[in-house]
């Protein structure tokens, strides 16, 4: 579920409750005068530069507007280099991204819906990124195979799940629901790259555009849970599933991935989990909250864990703090574990509805610990 799928009500306030962490990235960076300003309003986005050489370009991005915003940096087919979800009103943010020569889009979504205010931007230069340090892009590969292994292992998840509901077996179906989504959750900025994929198979109903019709796993999902029916309607959307998760399993291959996009995209899925899972909003009908909370971490560790031998070279005590804080926040999601019977749609967790909101408040509080050292990785890895 990308952020900009929550309610726009929603996003303020999370993104209000996450700007101390937000708020602080790369601030030696943000004042930089290579750094390129990015003014973002409810109708507006204003940039300070057209053009920048090619390597490593910086967004300081601040939010003038009413609503909470995301910026993305697009190549011209709308894919995405990188991008920052759930800008609060009145925050900024440092983004840092690595861009070959060409030509690209500096796109502002107010609300975070729709195509957005858009600003062209002309990358200049031989086309390479300067020299680095060859164990980045030894992690850039394993990364991609690491990518590429969760898809390929997803799409035979997803068949089940689907095979269930055309079986119209309500139990079967969903017991394999959570499971269907892990490697999803644990690569979701992969797939969120390319656009298209990600509305029709993880959109909830809050988050549809106008005229657009309601596909994939949360369709399904309420289906399931709050209707306790499988149509014929059921059935189409379950074949649809496989069918669009097939695609994205055929394009994780051509994702652009970077040391910084895999940086930024490990900081993408904490904000998941803060914007979604701890709140209970994305899988509301099953409250499977914490198998997809569990996946996001795992898919942002990984990517840190790749790019640690770099980070630690560049700031041993960044990625001292950030084993701790990743240890302690495994730690808390450990005490959440279940074998019992009831819980077996869970997939190996207690139902995120008998999670108290002492606890929620633990929980977050642990991913606002990792976050705030999480968001300075990308930093890190291009000193």
């Amino acid at each position: 579920m990308r952020a900009a799928r929550l309610s726009v009500v929603t996003a303020v306030a999370t993104a209000a409750a996450l700007t101390a962490v937000t708020g602080c990235t790369e601030k030696s960076k943000a004042d930089t005068k290579d750094a390129i300003r990015v003014t973002a309003a409810d109708s507006t986005c204003d940039t300070s530069a057209k053009s920048t050489p090619a390597g490593h370009v910086t967004l300081s991005i601040e939010n003038k507007g009413s609503k909470a915003t995301e910026v993305e940096i697009l190549f011209p087919d709308d894919r995405i280099v990188s991008e920052k979800e759930n800008i609060g009103p009145g925050t900024k943010y440092t983004l840092t991204a690595e861009v070959k020569a060409g030509e690209y889009e500096i796109a502002c979504r107010p609300g975070m819906k729709g195509h957005g205010v858009r600003q062209k931007l002309t990358v200049t230069g031989s086309g390479a990124v300067a020299q680095r340090d060859p164990r980045l892009d030894k992690a850039v590969a394993a990364y991609r195979e690491y990518a590429q292994e969760q898809a390929d292992q997803t799409v035979p998840e997803v068949e089940t799940f689907a095979a269930a509901i055309k079986k119209g077996d309500l139990t079967a179906a969903q017991n394999a629901y959570a499971p269907s989504r892990v490697g999803w959750e644990r690569t979701e900025p992969i797939a969120e790259s390319f656009g298209d994929i990600d509305p029709k198979t993880d959109t909830r109903a809050d988050g549809l555009e106008a005229g657009q019709k309601w596909t994939g796993w949360h369709a399904l999902e309420k289906a399931l849970w709050q209707d306790k029916k499988i149509g014929t309607e059921q059935k189409t959307l379950a074949d649809q599933l496989v069918t669009d998760l097939k695609d994205w399993q055929q394009r994780v291959g051509k994702a652009e991935i970077t040391p910084t996009s895999m940086a930024n995209g490990a900081k993408e899925l904490l904000d998941e989990v803060a914007t979604g899972k701890v709140t209970g909003e994305e899988d509301r009908y099953s409250h499977t909250d914490l198998s997809d909370f569990k996946a996001n971490v795992e898919g942002a560790q990984k990517a840190y864990e790749l790019l640690k031998p770099v980070a630690q070279k560049n700031d041993t005590a960044l990625t001292t703090e950030l084993d701790t804080q990743f240890a302690a926040l495994n730690s808390t999601l450990d005490k959440y574990r279940s074998t019992k019977a009831q819980d077996k749609a869970q997939n190996g967790f207690v139902s995120y509805a008998t999670v108290t909101k002492e606890q929620r408040k633990e929980l977050s509080d642990a991913v606002n610990a990792l976050a705030e050292p999480l968001s300075k990785l990308a930093a890190a890895v291009v000193k």
